[in-house]
């Protein structure tokens, strides 16, 4: 499994997602506003993100943008069972749980997924510790 590290600071810029199935860890360390989240979201759709595991700041809110996108990129109606994105969210848990989630857990029902994208929102990026605890939850089995 490869993993990225992206680091976003609030109503930042969004750079291109890549393509291809994915399933993305958002770390959310700081509040934004909706308008922002749901680019962010459309953004995670248009780049075959295909599972969401939100975590941290508003993180229900997080879930609903994704599961929002998905209706939307659809125009509300069925979407293929290859284009699903499953969501969760981990409020009451800790990062690395949540992070141990997506590596052992977080699989699509018909679609591979050997790339994840560690999306920090936050002031300040921290991509070698968020990387590093990545790490740890994918050898702790």
């Amino acid at each position: 499994m490869s993993v990225e590290y992206l680091f976003l600071s609030p109503q930042g810029t969004l750079p291109q997602l890549g393509s291809g199935p994915f399933r993305c860890v958002i770390i959310s360390e700081t509040p934004c506003d909706d308008h922002w989240r749901n680019a962010v979201a459309d953004a995670l759709m248009a780049g075959a993100c295909l599972y969401a595991i939100c975590w941290g700041v508003d993180c229900s809110d997080w879930h609903d943008a994704v599961d929002s996108a998905l209706l939307r990129a659809f125009d509300f109606g069925e979407v293929p069972d290859e284009r699903h994105i499953m969501t969760t969210w981990h409020d009451k848990e800790p990062l690395d749980e949540a992070l141990w989630f997506a590596c052992h857990c977080a699989d699509h029902p018909v679609a591979q997924l050997d790339r994840t994208l560690l999306l920090h929102i936050a002031h300040s990026p921290r991509e070698e510790e968020l990387l590093a605890r990545f790490e740890a939850a994918l050898s702790d089995t």
